[in-house]
């Protein structure tokens, strides 16, 4: 007989001990039948007796030890030296290392393993495993399927005083892990109490963050280093550059000093490609950047040299576009020459080679836009978030007018996204600290067929027609400027003007013409509009006049006759 399962209880769970002990078997009642009952007894025909056809289940619950994982880091210390070396004393170790070379037992075990890593080695040239035999294979067109995301999992602040997430950052080394930086931007608004710490989020573990990370300000922007995946840069709140090594503690490792920090919250910070991977930079709004492309808050892209040596050499152009605010800048990773900002309502597509305008634009949406970014893997593909929690993919070479997939990713409004390196994932973090993780679909993270050539096409024909609308522009002021310059000269050429008295004299001729013949202007319409009834005994009167005067007329001309006058008396003529 196998046994199957143990159970185990201890003693002071069964409660008071048992004495046991052998004896006689007793009878303690004894009820016999009652003839009288049985009579009473009433036999049913038919029975009715319900069944299911279908078979008995039953459902139970059973809670299960739940596996816990925690990631540890140990720190490797230089050992095997003896006692009487000090590891750190260079002419110790290089005195103790000539003296083990010349042993025969160490000559004798370099050359036993060296013929074991000869073999290796000509193993792994022989055949390599990492080799990529598809590598040249042309990319197959996804037209079929349609643009699609989901949501994969949803890291949520743990704070119970909710915190927008300024920035997303993801891990160097395999993308299993999502820096988070938290903090909130209205300036004087924080609730009491609000904590400062911001997290890295294990992306399978969405419970409970990884590491914590305590700054002494919040942090507004976080950073992997790319060629070391331990190390973090982060800029706080209160203006400090702050270093994490996750191998060290939540602690800060590194921390600039106030008398060297920045005035304003630090809004971005890169790493610099260097040979020790240790430099950075970082932008905020205390003074004009002078080193890289950055977008400023009155909505223009500087464009800065960093080996000029006299401002105008620093400096090298400026691109004006927005009305507001510039909230994300990045290069095409396929055609640097390309850039996106992201500012006010709109997202706009630059080219270095056209200054005034932007040669692409997305329309004006509802809702204000907070951040873009290129996909690392489709030079036409990007993505914006806006304040009322959507998520729009565009793919210009698809669509231009909408975008190819817009998606409600959540309530709130959308702060700031990354995309990961292989194109596939977004995470996306919100106003209340929620950071969400989605999944495109494979059309949109696949490099289609002839794609680059097309999207390089779409940037070269809106540069050219952009360039033509800059030379007519041109054109335009140039015949404005020089018909403003001829009649400058005109004005030259008239002869001196009059004295004082003599302009005021002809003024005020001037003003009393106008007077007088708006007064005439308003007599004559005056005696238009006189009533019929007043005129009519006017007319009577001269009819009479007119009769009598025509009487005297012939009575003026019987006398002339008479008396041999011509000439009559003066009343002759018209009233």
């Amino acid at each position: 007989m196998e046994i199957v399962y143990v159970y185990v209880k201890k003693r002071s769970e069964f409660g008071k001990q048992c004495n046991f002990s052998d004896r006689q078997a007793e009878l303690n009642i004894d009820i016999p039948p009652n003839p009288e009952l049985a009579e009473q007894f009433v036999e049913r025909n038919p029975v009715d007796t319900g069944i299911q056809c279908s078979t008995s289940m039953s459902e139970h619950e059973a809670n299960t030890e739940r596996f816990e994982m925690e990631t540890r880091g140990i720190n490797h210390v230089e050992g095997g030296w003896p006692k009487d070396v000090n590891p750190l004393e260079l002419e110790q170790t290089i005195r103790f290392r000539k003296k083990v070379e010349k042993d025969e037992n160490y000559i004798n075990a370099v050359l036993q393993l060296g013929s074991i890593m000869e073999h290796c080695i000509k193993q792994n040239n022989a055949i390599d495993i990492y080799q990529e035999y598809f590598d040249d294979e042309d990319a197959v067109e996804v037209t079929d399927e349609a643009p699609s995301a989901k949501t994969i999992n949803v890291f949520r602040d743990p704070q119970e005083i909710k915190r927008p997430a300024t920035h997303v950052s993801w891990y160097p080394d395999g993308n299993r892990k999502l820096a988070v930086a938290y903090s909130c931007l209205n300036f004087q608004r924080a609730p009491e109490g609000m904590s400062n710490e911001s997290y890295i989020w294990d992306l399978e573990n969405p419970n409970r963050p990884e590491i914590t990370l305590k700054p002494s300000s919040p942090l507004v922007t976080l950073e992997y280093n790319p060629k070391d995946s331990h190390v973090l840069l982060a800029g706080c709140y209160n203006g400090q550059i702050a270093c994490w090594d996750t191998r060290k503690g939540s602690l800060v490792a590194e921390l600039s000093t106030i008398e060297f920090s920045h005035r304003d919250p630090v809004y971005g910070t890169i790493w610099l490609q260097s040979k020790t991977g240790t430099e950075c930079f970082s932008a905020s709004t205390d003074g004009q950047p002078t080193k890289f492309m950055v977008g400023t808050e009155q909505g223009v892209v500087i464009s800065c040299n960093r080996k000029g040596k006299t401002p105008a050499e620093k400096i090298v152009c400026t691109f004006s576009g927005h009305h507001g605010p510039i909230y994300a800048l990045q290069r095409n990773p396929f055609y640097p020459k390309n850039f996106l900002t992201v500012g006010d309502w709109t997202a706009r597509i630059w080219s270095e080679d056209s200054r005034e305008s932007s040669i692409m634009w997305t329309k004006y949406h509802m809702a204000y836009l907070t951040d873009g970014a290129w996909s690392p893997v489709r030079p036409a593909v990007f993505f914006t978030t806006k304040m009322d929690g959507t998520l729009d993919i565009w793919d210009f070479v698809f669509k231009q007018c909408d975008p190819a997939l817009s998606l409600k990713v959540c309530d709130e409004a959308l702060f700031c996204l990354r995309v990961e390196d292989n194109g596939c994932f977004i995470a996306c973090g919100s106003q209340l600290g929620t950071t969400t993780l989605l999944e495109v679909s494979n059309g949109l993270c696949t490099l289609q067929r002839n794609e680059k050539n097309m999207a390089s096409a779409i940037f070269e024909r809106e540069t050219r027609r952009e360039k033509i609308l800059e030379a007519r522009h041109r054109e335009m002021r140039l015949k404005e400027k020089g018909k403003a310059e001829g009649r400058d000269d005109e004005l030259r050429d008239e002869p001196p003007v009059l004295n004082l008295e003599e302009l005021v004299t002809k003024a005020e001729e001037e003003f009393f013409d106008i007077i007088f013949t708006e007064l005439k202007k308003k007599e004559a319409e005056a005696m238009k509009k006189q009533p019929k009834s007043l005129k009519q005994p006017s007319q009577d009167t001269d009819e009479e006049v007119q009769g009598e005067e025509e009487a005297e007329e012939e009575r003026g001309d019987g006398e002339g006759e008479e008396g041999g006058s011509g000439e009559s008396p003066a009343l002759g003529g018209q009233p």
